[in-house]
């Protein structure tokens, strides 16, 4: 008969086999310990790469605060032009923001332990702070953790407490157009590891904040296309009129009646 290819591997072979794996096992693990070394390594060397760079930065900052602070509502400009940030701006919150005049962001020496945010703001009717701040900390386990400067709001200009009464009495659709109040940002430290406001600002605004001063009003330019296109449309559809009333053509009036009547 044929010899045996397969079956049972002789237990000899089989713990050999074993003891192979295992030491192979303990080598992967003894090099992934190296790999582990390096990559410290590398975010040692990264994080003083880092703070040496933003050491360089900071005259630059210095210069462009000064710049800056030429140019009346710089700031109120830059946000309600950044998507995002507009998106948590009511109407008073951009009234507030005129009054902005200089934003600062620093990073903390360590850069990972986290980061502060200053709004200055002139004398304004709506709160007696000059400086108004927000830090974020990681402390020592990793815990991320913020606080920030009591607004000393005047009387009755709370747009804390005001946004949620106006949204109260104008009922469901303008508590929908209103967003919260932007000055709650300073009170919610709820979630301080994901604050998504406080890193819009460090990461994408903070680095280059005059992209978004010089975005054209996204709003004017959009209505001004839609009212062409509804002319064009308004055209089109009286033309068709004559020949064929359908569906379609009805659907289209009806949205555009409604549009105009809207504008």
């Amino acid at each position: 008969g044929a010899p045996h290819t397969s079956g049972p591997v002789p237990r000899e072979a089989a713990s050999s086999l074993q003891k192979e794996q295992q030491e192979a096992i303990e080598h992967i693990d003894e090099v992934q310990n190296e790999i582990d070394r390096l990559n410290e390594q590398a975010s040692e060397e990264i994080l003083k790469v880092e703070q040496k760079y933003n050491k360089l930065r900071q005259p630059f900052f210095q210069k462009r605060s000064e710049l800056i602070a030429k140019i009346p509502n710089f700031w109120v400009t830059t946000f309600v032009n950044h998507p995002q940030v507009s998106a948590l701006l009511g109407e008073e919150d951009e009234e507030a923001l005129h009054y902005l005049s200089r934003v600062e962001v620093t990073e903390f020496e360590d850069i990972k332990s986290g980061y502060r945010i200053d709004f200055y703001f002139d004398e304004n009717p709506y709160f007696e702070n000059k400086v108004l701040s927000k830090e974020f900390h990681l402390n020592e386990s990793g815990d991320p953790s913020s606080k920030s400067t009591e607004i000393k709001w005047k009387s009755g200009k709370d747009l804390t407490k005001r946004s949620s009464q106006t949204q109260n009495k104008a009922g469901r659709k303008r508590q929908h157009e209103e967003p919260e109040s932007f000055f709650t940002w300073f009170t919610d430290h709820a979630d301080a590891g994901a604050d998504e406001l406080g890193e819009v600002i460090k990461d994408d605004i903070w680095p280059n904040p005059l992209q978004y001063y010089l975005v054209p009003d996204m709003d004017d330019e959009e209505g001004e296309g839609d009212d062409d296109e509804e002319d064009e449309e308004g055209l089109e559809d009286i033309d068709e009129e004559g020949d064929e009333d359908g569906e379609d053509d009805d659907d289209e009036d009806g949205e555009d009646g409604e549009v105009r009547t809207c504008v």
